[in-house]
């Protein structure tokens, strides 16, 4: 694979762009504007990071936590850019900068968690679980195909993300180059067998009804496969990894001491291995606890960059060669370090009672959505004689552009459930839960 080729700004439907350093916005900035100002983009302030959605402004959204992914992604593309430009010097006359390579990672970074259900990962379980084990999930499995129903049984917030970005519902139309650097896991649910020693063969990128769009975009870059089934992910997809790495691992554990989950003097040993000589005890003197974490925040996520950055020169060809497929976080030097912060966190803060008591939350209330819906349009479809009136209510709760036409027992459901599941997974935390509280009869509007 070739850097000319794997930084094109081509997009779906559109003739490729040359950059030109001289307009004011290149196509990845554009790129990072759209993601911004998307409705996608907006839902994330109101879906949980880690902790739930409390009165406090200390705590990390989804879009806080984003945006901080962004920046520290775009330090990162630039850093490797200014590498990349100095050991490709014919980057520079096809009108390729730093800067917008810098672009292109933090365009992807600020979209990693854009298709991530409410409540986290319990959410995505809780979508996956109701396929595979309630009975108005298990139902529709002899309706699919294998491979859709692979996509349903596990549902995955990378693949929910890259649908939500090839849509024309959104109207977002990234570029190429935006969409393979956020794409960390290249290939579908259902394949054959999985190289457990690639990371990006840990999960998967796209659901099969976006096989065609993923394909169009690696033929546009030049990205090669590994497999019949699988790709070589995008070198920067390894930065914008990285980015999410370096802020969940420190910004989780300042998190989690502000709460008292984790010690101010805990925290400050398991960063002491990643400041290294730059940390100062006497800087510490004189100011609020509040003040000295982000100091220390600030320090180490400076360390990191430079590390990544470094790892990143080394292993660079082996990216698009595709010889190297590991999480750059999992060698640099504080590695180690990452990995007793991790350790930590699991611990005590993804495993606190918080944590925990919002997760068991979340699967209540999605899986109580899902059986709502899925039922009355099974019923419908499938069992007309069970229609109900309480059925039809439901219904008319999807929103006005729910395909509700043309399925029947002869006809393939799978666009209709991802549909389904696209309206759920799209969902804020507390529009979910007002929304549960609801169909429910938990609560009533205007009560």
């Amino acid at each position: 694979m070739k850097w000319e080729k794997l930084l094109a700004s081509g997009r779906f439907g559109e003739t490729p762009k040359s950059l030109n350093l001289e307009t004011s916005r290149t196509e990845f900035e554009i790129d990072y504007d759209r993601i911004i100002f998307s409705a996608p983009f907006r839902n994330l302030q109101d879906k949980t990071q880690v902790f739930p959605l409390p009165e406090q402004a200390f705590v990390h959204t989804r879009l806080t936590h984003s945006l901080e992914v962004s920046s520290v992604g775009r330090s990162l593309g630039k850093s490797a850019g200014e590498i990349l430009l100095e050991k490709y010097p014919t980057l520079e006359k096809s009108g390729i900068s730093a800067s917008a390579i810098g672009s292109i990672v933090a365009a992807a970074a600020l979209t990693h968690d854009i298709g991530n259900p409410p409540f986290g990962h319990a959410g995505e379980e809780a979508i996956s679980d109701f396929f595979r084990f309630h009975a108005y999930g298990k139902v529709w499995e002899k309706h699919v195909r294998v491979d859709q129903w692979a996509d349903l049984v596990n549902f995955e917030g990378n693949a929910q993300g890259f649908r939500m970005l090839v849509s024309k519902q959104f109207g977002l139309n990234l570029t190429y180059a935006t969409l393979a650097a956020f794409t960390k896991y290249p290939r579908p649910s259902f394949i054959p067998q999985r190289d457990i020693a690639r990371k990006s063969q840990k999960k998967f990128g796209f659901f099969i009804n976006q096989l065609l769009d993923f394909e169009m975009m690696t033929d546009a870059l030049g990205i090669e496969k590994i497999s019949a089934e699988s790709w070589v992910r995008h070198p920067l997809a390894f930065l914008v990894e990285a980015a999410d790495d370096i802020c969940y691992n420190i910004i989780d554990l300042e998190d989690g001491c502000t709460m008292g989950l984790v010690s101010f003097e805990e925290t400050v040993s398991l960063l002491k291995p990643i400041l290294g000589e730059r940390f100062d005890k006497e800087k510490l003197k004189d100011r609020t606890q509040a003040q000295n974490l982000g100091i220390l925040r600030a320090i180490a996520i400076g360390q990191l960059i430079r590390e990544t950055v470094e790892v990143f020169d080394k292993y660079e060809e082996g990216m698009r060669k595709g010889n190297f497929d590991k999480a750059l976080t999992d060698i640099i030097p504080s590695a180690k370090a990452l990995a007793q912060i991790s350790a930590t966190s699991i611990k005590s803060i993804y495993r606190s009672k918080v944590v925990l008591e919002k997760e068991a939350a979340g699967f209540q209330v999605l899986e109580g959505l899902l059986s709502v819906f899925s039922q009355a349009l099974y019923h419908q479809f499938y069992h007309p004689d069970l229609f109900s009136g309480q059925d039809k209510s439901i219904l008319r709760l999807l929103p006005e552009d729910f395909p509700l036409k043309g399925w029947g027992a002869e006809v393939n459901p799978y666009p209709m459930l991802r549909s389904l599941v696209d309206f759920i997974s799209g969902m804020t935390d507390k529009y979910a839960l007002n929304l549960y509280r609801r169909v429910k009869g938990i609560s009533f509007p205007g009560v």
